[in-house]
C-alpha cells in the first residue's frame, strides 16, 4: 500500500503542477547563490508538468522492462547534456515541441505495457532527457559558475530520486491486482501532459 500511495501522490502532483511555473521558480530571476541554484534545480522539473509526466513515465517503463533501475539514470544524465548543449548555444528547433512529443510516446508506451530491453530503454530515455533537457537549460542560461553547478546537481538528484521512486514503487506492486488499471490510469495522463504541451508548443492551445 505504501507503494500505491507514492504513486497516486505522483499522479496528483501531474495533475495540480502548474506547466506556466516551470521557468519560474525563482520568479523569473536566474539564480544567484549556490542554494538558489540547487532549489531552482530541486524545482524546475517538478513544477513543470510535462517534465514530471516524463520522469514518472520513464521510472515505469524502467520498471516494466524488468531491468537495473540504473537505466532510469540514462534519463537523468541525458537531462544534463540536455542542458549542456544549451548552455553551448546549439540550436535545438523546436525543443518545447519535441519535449511534448517525447512525453506523449511516454504515455503511450505506459499504456500499452511495453516492455523493452535496456538497451532501447536507455536509448528512448537518452534522447528524451536530452530534449527535455535542452528546454531545462533556458532557465539558467547567463547564471554563474556557483549556481549553474547547483543546478545541474538538482536536477540530476530530484530526477533520479523520483525516477528510481517509481521504479520501485511498480515492482513492489508486481503481484497488485489492479496494478494493470492503475498503470494504464498513469499512462494516460502522462500521455495528457505531453499531449497538451504539445498543443502548446504548435501553438493550438
Amino acid at each position: 500500500m505504501a507503494a500505491y500511495r507514492r504513486l497516486g501522490v505522483l499522479a496528483i502532483m501531474m495533475v495540480i503542477a502548474e506547466p506556466a511555473w516551470a521557468h519560474h521558480v525563482m520568479g523569473g530571476k536566474l539564480p544567484q547563490t549556490f542554494l538558489q541554484g540547487l532549489l531552482s534545480g530541486f524545482g524546475h522539473p517538478v513544477i513543470g508538468i510535462d517534465h514530471l509526466a516524463a520522469i514518472v513515465g520513464v521510472g515505469i517503463l524502467a520498471a516494466l522492462a524488468g531491468r537495473s533501475a540504473a537505466v532510469v539514470l540514462a534519463f537523468s544524465v541525458a537531462v544534463i547534456a540536455g542542458v549542456g548543449l544549451h548552455l553551448a548555444r546549439i540550436d535545438l528547433p523546436a525543443s518545447e515541441l519535441f519535449v511534448g512529443l517525447t512525453t506523449l510516446l511516454i504515455g503511450a508506451l505506459v499504456i500499452a505495457r511495453q516492455s523493452m530491453g535496456a538497451g532501447v530503454a536507455a536509448l528512448l530515455f537518452a534522447i528524451a532527457g536530452l530534449v527535455h533537457g535542452y528546454a531545462l537549460g533556458e532557465s539558467i542560461v547567463g547564471a554563474e559558475a556557483s549556481p549553474l553547478i547547483a543546478y545541474l546537481l538538482g536536477l540530476l538528484v530530484i530526477q533520479t530520486a523520483i525516477g528510481i521512486s517509481v521504479y520501485a514503487a511498480v515492482r513492489s506492486l508486481a503481484r497488485w491486482p489492479a496494478r494493470t488499471a492503475g498503470l494504464t490510469v498513469v499512462g494516460v495522463l502522462v500521455a495528457l501532459a505531453g499531449g497538451v504541451a504539445t498543443a502548446a508548443a504548435a501553438g493550438l492551445a
